[in-house]
Formats: C-alpha cells, sequence, structure tokens
C-alpha cells in the first residue's frame, strides 16, 4: 500500500514510524509546507520521499490528513475533490465538529475517515516523532456511518494491527468529550504555567522548589501554540462549557480553604480520589 501523510509532525510523524514497524506501507510520501521539516522529515525516515498534495493524490492508495485542526476541513474538501473510488482518505484532527461538517455533503464523502489517535505528547515538528506511539491507545472514529464499507475497514485494520482500541461515536459528542478529557487539561496547564511564571517574577526561589508534582501538571504548556490555539477556538462552546464548571470547582475549593473547612475539603479531595477507576 502507498501511503501519502500531509503533515510529518509529532502525530504524523510518528504514524509513518508505525506504519513502517508493522510494514503496513510499501512506501510512504510525505508533504510538507516547511522545507526545513520535509528536509528533517526525510533524514528521519519518515518518508521516502516528498511530493506536492497533488502528486501524492494522484499515487497514493492512502491519504492521511495530519496537519492543524483550522487547515483539516478545507484539505479533507480538497483531497476528495481528487479522490478516486478506490482512494481512502481519513484525517488525524482533535477536533470532528467542522471538519465532518464541511465534508457531510461531499459527492465523495464515503471515501473519508474521521478518525482521532487519543494519544500526543508535548513536543511538535518531525524530530518528535517515536516508535510505539500508538500502540494500547484509544482511537476514535467518527461518524462511521458515513464511510464506505471498505475505506472504514482499511482505517480499521491498520489500528487493529497498531494494537489500537477502537471506539466510535458520532462528531458531536466525540468533541464533547475531548473538551473534558483532553482539551481543559491543556488550558489548566497553560494557566497553571502563566501562573507559576508571574509569581516567579515576585519570588526567585521557586524554580528551586519545583519538584515533580509542578513539572508533572505544567507538562502539557510546552505544547505548541500553532496546534492547540485552533482546536481550543474550533471547540469553543465545548471547551467554555467545561472552562466554567472548571473554574466554579475551583470557586469551591478556594471557599473551602479560606473557612479552614477541613471536613469540606476532605470530603472534596476523596470525591475527586474516584477518578481513579475511570483512569484505570
Amino acid at each position: 500500500m502507498k501511503v501519502m501523510i500531509a503533515g510529518l509532525g509529532l502525530i504524523g510523524g510518528s504514524f509513518a514510524l508505525a506504519l513502517r514497524d508493522h510494514a503496513l506501507a510499501g512506501e510512504i510520501l510525505g508533504v510538507e509546507r516547511s522545507p526545513e521539516h520535509a528536509a528533517e522529515a526525510l533524514r528521519l525516515g519518515l518518508a521516502d520521499r516528498m511530493v506536492t498534495f497533488e502528486e501524492g493524490m494522484d499515487e497514493a492508495d492512502l491519504v492521511v490528513l495530519a496537519v492543524p485542526v483550522d487547515v483539516l476541513p478545507l484539505m479533507a474538501v480538497k483531497a476528495l475533490n481528487r479522490a478516486g473510488k478506490e482512494q481512502v482518505v481519513m484525517d488525524m484532527g482533535s477536533t470532528k465538529g467542522e471538519l465532518c461538517e464541511a465534508v457531510s455533503m461531499h459527492a465523495r464523502r464515503g471515501r473519508f475517515v474521521a478518525v482521532h489517535p487519543m494519544w500526543g505528547t508535548e513536543y511538535s515538528g518531525p524530530k518528535a516523532a517515536c516508535h510505539g506511539a500508538f500502540r494500547g491507545c484509544n482511537v476514535v472514529l467518527c461518524d462511521t456511518e458515513r464511510s464506505d464499507a471498505d475505506a472504514l475497514a482499511c482505517v480499521e485494520g491498520i489500528f487493529r494491527n497498531l494494537e489500537c482500541r477502537l471506539l466510535r461515536m458520532n462528531s458531536e459528542e466525540h468533541d464533547l468529550h475531548a473538551a473534558y478529557v483532553s482539551h481543559i487539561s491543556h488550558v489548566t496547564s497553560f494557566a497553571l504555567a502563566l501562573t507559576v511564571l508571574e509569581k516567579e517574577r515576585e519570588e526567585r526561589h521557586i524554580f528551586d522548589l519545583a519538584g515533580g508534582g509542578v513539572e508533572s501538571t505544567v507538562r502539557l504548556a510546552k505544547s505548541a501554540a500553532s496546534t492547540w490555539v485552533p482546536i481550543l477556538l474550533g471547540n469553543k462552546y465545548n471547551v467554555l462549557d467545561v472552562l466554567r464548571e472548571h473554574i466554579h470547582q475551583l470557586e469551591i475549593m478556594r471557599r473551602m480553604i479560606e473557612r479552614n473547612d477541613a471536613e469540606g475539603l476532605t470530603s472534596a479531595m476523596e470525591r475527586a480520589n474516584s477518578i481513579e477507576r475511570i483512569l484505570r
């Protein structure tokens, strides 16, 4: 199978390595806007050769769109405009509502499969690509009833080979749940990092005391703005809904601390501990 991957950063590059490691692609064609990233992707073995989008569409059996979510809708339509009857087009974006709406009425909608692997790190670019990235992770397939059976089978087969757990939901459900389990974590991490940086201007020793707790909590704040600004704005109504509840919970804890309410804090923390059963 010949695969074209548009966007050879963390997700697209890691997917390329996974395809190679499992012998799922005979040739990988790369598409990159940045000449520096294109050269780096070739050097790292993420692609066999770099092509234009149009050249890749003319050759590939599977087209993978691993670009920022604000670019995805137009690129997906562009891909479907050129897609053949047996070509498969899939994305790997973190939001699905706008994307699935953009392709919903396309004559070749059946050749498209909306995919979100629930995996990532705080790093970006071709150098962030890593082996074994998707093993054991959840992969969400959205609006699968709109995809042709053979296109869906192709994508599902790949991720089963990568030892992923496949989940199906509609695009609206996906965006709501993603706001809770992924997007709010990044907002919180960015905000906490800004809090620490602001405090550091007042107290130069704060980083001398920062241990693993701070590091693990603000790790996501190292994520690229070019990736996360489009995600948060593209899913803003769900993110704002989650953020309102998050701020409400912070206010409750602030008031309990102000009142020295040890019983209330204990009850809240013990209730929060139950998240462990969900994360297993």
